[in-house]
Order: structure tokens, then sequence, then C-alpha cells
């Protein structure tokens, strides 16, 4: 008889998506108490049976059905260890949902089992007398004893044998309550695992624990992605983290922070600053968006990005690149650039009339995050952990090459892929640099966009795109330039724009086809509904990387999921 797969706690369905890439086939059974995460796993998994109750209340022998379970997932809520929760009392519901696990070894005993979560689930501990906060004399207890019950046991006055006993409805004299002081035989191991070493653009961080029952060892999946700079990745050995700038939708407008009807913040104008400082006026090699010739539409296609220092890369039909609508705006060469001649217009429309002075500039993209004193990142690096409290706010900051000629020119500018084009006595090229900017956190300068997003979250990081306009500077020389290959640039405008929940999915690794704005019904999802339910996801290529390293049995090769 075929092995089932259960996904307990089943919200955005990224551990079921991991699962099916690996095994080819949907989880036979999900489950949630949130009707909105069930309408969502449903949409994207219609192969599935679904159970929209608390996982407490669904029996194991009755859902199975008598079928042998080969892998049984579980994601249970993090909020009680979570750094992120401060020192808010803890819900003695949310706490322990781990205990879910031994009713399932007990009930059916998956051959597999795993289960996720933040890196602190090691500290589960009792609560303090008489309240509901962690007792920090006794961090980890809980946890010791939870691992000794699914493998080689406890002491039987173990304090943790109530708690269990209470979660799980069972008496602490009863048959079911012997079997967990005598441990249930699992061989249980655990590690900390990142989504960028294993092809996600995130550099989301999560613990994971693999049981096992048919006598072999856990095994862990060797990491497929790293640091460019590592010497396994140049040797070929392992392939480049994949970069924020993959996720970004460099066709979405960034509007000019100066031109807001309600203000930013000081503080998140202060990261801004911070991070164009270290990302644009610092930096030695802004990243630079490679783009194509406008569509029809007038929209870019981005993909990915080149150091300045690098030749101009050759553009093709099939894989064209393009940064996020850059804009050109004027400035006063000679005095700074304080003062605006005129308003900033768009490429696709006619640049300002050229005088003897360059006096146009494009704005380069950054990556902007709007919690703590994050400063955001270059779009060239992974994207930060997003969040699903809308924590996905974030700045970019693109680049390509704009033309300022005058009237004889209609063009929207030559990619940076290209080769440039004839360069006069009256300069008519211009930069568009990019990096990430985080808004809440303790980030203070972000990182580049050539790096992994930081870690998509339930709490609400922000993380924003800032596009950074440059543009040649004629004037005496002052500080506040940018000097790229010695060349000086004036930056005239910044854009802010905060990232998109198709954007955000990507940055965890969901696949492109996944849907998330509508559930199978027709019925809409408010935006911030679906970055909860990014936030609360298993980035999916982390499911797929642990079933495939231990239950090759059960998957198909990758050659048959491409």
């Amino acid at each position: 008889m075929r092995e089932i797969i259960v996904d307990n706690f089943a919200g955005g369905g990224g551990a079921s998506t991991g699962i099916e890439l690996a095994t080819g086939h949907s989880v036979d059974i999900a489950i949630n108490h949130d009707p909105n995460a069930v309408a969502m796993h449903t949409t994207n998994h219609p192969d599935t049976l679904h159970y929209c109750e608390s996982v407490f209340d669904i029996d194991p022998c009755a859902a199975t059905a008598g079928k042998p379970v080969g892998l049984a997932w579980f994601s249970p809520d993090c909020r009680h260890f979570s750094k992120a929760k401060g020192a808010k009392p803890v819900e003695k519901a949310i706490r322990g949902l781990a205990w879910i696990v031994l009713r399932w070894a007990l009930a059916v005993r998956p051959r597999v089992m795993m289960l996720e979560n933040v890196e602190e689930f090691k500290t589960w501990g009792p609560l303090l007398t008489g309240e509901m906060r962690p007792d920090p004399a006794r961090i980890g207890e809980t946890f010791e004893a939870f691992c000794g019950m699914l493998s080689g046991g406890i002491p039987a006055d173990h304090p943790a044998l109530l708690e269990a006993c209470e979660f799980l409805g069972i008496n602490p004299g009863s048959k079911e309550a012997s079997k967990l002081v005598a441990g249930l035989g699992y061989n249980v191991d655990y590690r900390e695992m990142r989504a960028c070493d294993y092809g996600a653009p995130t550099i989301r961080k999560r613990f994971f624990m693999v049981m096992r029952c048919d006598g072999k060892s856990v095994a862990w999946p060797d990491a497929t992605h790293g640091d460019p700079k590592s010497s396994d990745v140049r040797s070929g050995k392992l392939k480049p983290w994949r970069t924020a700038a993959e996720c970004i939708d460099w066709s979405i407008p960034c509007p000019s922070i100066f031109d807001r009807k309600k203000p930013l913040a000081e503080n998140t104008l202060k990261r801004i600053a911070r991070g164009i400082q270290r990302f644009v006026i610092d930096s030695a090699s802004p990243f630079i968006v490679k783009c194509n010739h406008t569509t029809s539409k007038g929209n870019y296609d981005c993909f990915r990005g080149q150091s300045l220092e690098e030749p101009l890369q050759t553009i093709t039909k099939t894989h064209g690149y393009a940064v996020a609508t850059p804009v050109v705006t004027p400035f006063l060469a000679g005095n700074g650039g304080s003062e605006y001649q005129a308003k900033p217009r768009p490429l696709d429309k006619s640049a300002h009339t050229i005088l003897k002075e360059s006096r146009a500039c494009i704005v380069a993209p950054v990556i902007a995050r709007q919690f703590g004193a994050s400063t955001g990142h270059r779009a060239d690096e992974p994207s930060a952990t997003i969040t699903a409290g809308f924590g996905g706010k974030s700045q970019l900051v693109s680049a390509f090459l704009a033309k300022h000629y005058g009237g004889n020119y209609q063009g929207a500018g030559v990619g940076m892929d290209e080769p440039a084009h004839s360069v006069t006595t009256v300069d008519h090229h211009a930069v568009v640099a990019s990096h990430l900017v985080k808004l809440r956190g303790t980030c203070r300068d972000g990182q580049p966009v050539d790096q992994p997003m930081p870690t998509v979250t339930a709490g609400g990081l922000h993380i924003g795109e800032v596009r950074t306009f440059l543009e040649k500077y004629c004037g005496p020389e002052s500080t506040g330039l940018v000097h790229i290959d010695g060349v000086a640039y004036q930056i005239v405008d910044i854009g802010m724009r905060m990232l998109q929940p198709h954007e955000l999915y990507a940055a965890q690794g969901f696949p492109s086809w996944y849907i998330i704005d509508m559930d199978y019904r027709g019925v809409k999802y408010a935006k911030d509904k679906q970055v909860a339910r990014c936030g609360n996801a298993v980035p999916p290529p982390f499911a797929e990387a642990l079933v495939r390293a231990n239950l090759p049995e059960m998957c198909q090769s990758k050659q048959e999921a491409a």
C-alpha cells in the first residue's frame, strides 16, 4: 500500500509545495484551523484532502483511514519561541502546539516526521510559577524531554510528562503515557538551515528536526548554493546564492520621496540616507541593473545586474533585463544640485533641454526596510526576511544608461548589457544603482541586492525599494558626489516603494505559478493577508531538500520535476 503524506499546520503551502516538488505528488492530507489559509492551500493543492480544524481536533487514525504514513510534516506556531515577540507573555494554547507530534507518533507512527520552527525552539522550557513567562533558569528543559519521549525515554517523574499528557488529553497513568516515558524509539536529530544555501533567495534561517523509526539514520541535505566569494562557488562545486535582485519587479514605478503627500518618518529618511551613503556614494562598485530595450508597452524585464567595472554584457532576445522605472531629473550644475529647474520626468518622455552643462540625472534603486534601525540593502543581495505584517516594505535602486540628448533622440536609453553609444562633447549618459533598505529591526545599513533577501517573517519586517538617480556632474568638485570609475555623479532624486506580495513570495522561493492573490472560489486576498501567508510559510526549497535527502524512494528526479 502506498504511503501517504500529511502536512500539519499547512498555511501558505510552502512545505506542501516543496514536498510536491520533490515527490511529484500533492500531499495527501493538509490541516489548518484558518479558513483563509486552507482556501489558499486548496487553490494551489486541489488534490489534497483538507481539514479546516485545529490539529488537536483531528484523529490521526480516522484521518489516515488505516493507510501507512510515510511522512508527517509539522510547522507549529513559533510565537512562543521567536525572539521577535519581545517580552510579551506567551499563550498556553500556542506554546504547546509541538506536542501534536507525539499524538501522531503514538497513533499512526509515521515512518519519517519533520518539524520546522525558529532557532529558539531549543529553548522550550517550563513557565514561571503563576506567570505565562518562560523560566530563564530552566531553558531547554521541555525541549530535551520532548526529544527524549520521541527517542529513548525520560524519567517517570519528569515535569514535562504532565504537560504533554495535558495537551494530548491522556491520563498520566495510561498506557500511552507509559510509552512516552519509555520512549517511542525514533532516531531524532536536528539542526539549523539557511534557505539561501538550498536555492531560495532569502537568508531565512530555521530550526529543523527530523525523526524516523525505520532504523535508518537521519540525512541532512548538502548545500547547493554558497557565498559567491567562497572557494566552493569559485571552483564550481556550489552555485552562487540567488539574490534579491531576482525577486524585484523592476517594472513597478518607484515614486520620488520628495513628492509624497505625507512626508516619510524621520527614522525612515535616516535609514534611506545611510543606505545611499554606503551602497551608492561610498560603494566602489554600485549594483548596476542590466536592462534591454523597452517593449511596445514601455516596460522592462529585469533579471540580474553587473558591476560598473565589468564590460557591458550582451543582451539577448529571450533574456532582456531592466530597471525599476527610472526617471530623468534636472539639476542646476554648479550649485550642488540643491535646486530643481523642473519636475522629474520618466524616461519614456522627452528629456529636458540639454545645455552646455549636464543637468539631468537618473535615480538608482535600493531596497529599503521600514523597521528598527535598518537602512536597507542593495538590490543585488538576497532579500531580507519578509514578515506577515506587510513587512515587505522595500526600496530598490536600479541601474542603466539614460541618454539625455536634445530633441533628436526619442529612445528610452541604453541597457547596461549593450555597448555604450557614442560619447560626445556633451555627456548624455547617466547611471542607476540599487540596494535594499530595511526599515525595522536592528540593521542600520541595509544590504546590497547581490545577496539573498532578508528573512520573511510574520511579524512585520519591512523592506523597501530605494532608487537613487545619478547624473554626471560637471560643476566644481564638492562633497556628496558619487565617484564611479573616476567620474563624478550628482544624486538628484530618490525613489521609494514597498515590495509587493509577489516579490516577497519569490524571495521565499515559491515558484512563479503559485497563486497568492485569490482562492479557488475567486475571493481576492488583501495585500496584508497575502504577506501574512508568505511570512508564515516554509520556503519550499527547505522541504524539497529535506524530503529528497531522507525519502529518496518517494521522490522523482530533478529532470522529471523540471
